[in-house]
């Protein structure tokens, strides 16, 4: 299959790499310093060369911001049957652009970043297909996700959405928190140090990935809970109410069972 891969940023080139043995790859990027790593794929930087590739498959891996008009710019050049696709974080307008542009279309999210997840062993981590998509276009990503050994979750557009305001919106929120109110320890313990730990990593993340998950319509939603719980745990402190923090440790420990 052509496969035409928009953007060599992280997971551009990790799909470019993960693909190009066993398709013919090319990847659209117009800063050539984010393509000196790039080897085994046709490496393009203009949209007219889009024509000349006649890619049957686009996975669309630039940031959420420039996701529609990445597409809106290759779009004019892609053959009748192609299928278009994106990894975006947060879904919301796409479901509308799919159903406008004209093209079959295919959409996921996998649930992993080279910060944190080990890119040569996914057997633990999970991928999300939408399950309003191209039948075939499904079949090839459960396909691809399926010899990584990846969890897949099928989730429409607007469960995605709910998911990843939960699952990334609380974790992103409640690390930068940590970190916000971070003072030097010349002592720190085991428990400071894990949470130092991650806070750095999802510092390291590029900007564009954080904003689009913190500014998902239904993160702020999930922040509240954050406040609502922050505000029941600090009345408890500041009363020494000793039966109430035993019920709250109680409650919090069932949720995590």
């Amino acid at each position: 299959m052509k496969i035409l891969i928009l953007g060599a940023g992280k997971m551009g080139s990790f799909f470019t790499d993960l693909l190009s043995f066993d398709h013919e790859v090319g990847v659209l990027e117009k800063d050539p310093k984010r393509m000196r790593f790039i080897y085994n794929a046709v490496r393009m930087q203009h949209e007219e060369e889009v024509r000349e590739f006649a890619p049957e498959l686009v996975i669309n891996c630039v940031t959420l911001n420039h996701t529609l008009d990445a597409f809106n710019a290759i779009i004019p050049y892609l053959p009748e049957n192609c299928i278009i696709s994106d990894i975006a974080s947060v879904k919301t307008n796409l479901k509308e652009y799919y159903d406008s542009c004209g093209f079959r279309y295919v959409s996921t999210h996998p649930m992993f970043g080279p910060t944190f997840a080990n890119l040569g062993q996914l057997d633990k981590e999970n991928t999300i297909i939408i399950s309003e998509g191209d039948y075939l276009g499904k079949i090839f990503f459960k396909d691809l996700y399926g010899k990584l050994g990846l969890h897949i979750c099928e989730y429409t557009f607007e469960e995605h959405d709910k998911v990843v305001a939960y699952s990334l919106g609380i974790p992103f929120a409640s690390t930068m928190v940590f970190a916000a109110t971070m003072k030097h320890q010349d002592a720190p313990g085991t428990t400071f140090k894990r949470h130092m730990k991650i806070a750095r990593g999802l510092l390291s993340e590029d900007d564009y990935l954080l904003t689009e998950i913190l500014f998902n319509p239904r993160t702020p939603k999930q922040i509240e809970r954050i406040q609502d719980e922050l505000a029941t745990l600090l009345d408890i402190i500041r009363k020494r109410d000793t039966d109430g923090i035993r019920a709250y440790l109680t409650k919090i420990r069932k949720n995590i069972e």
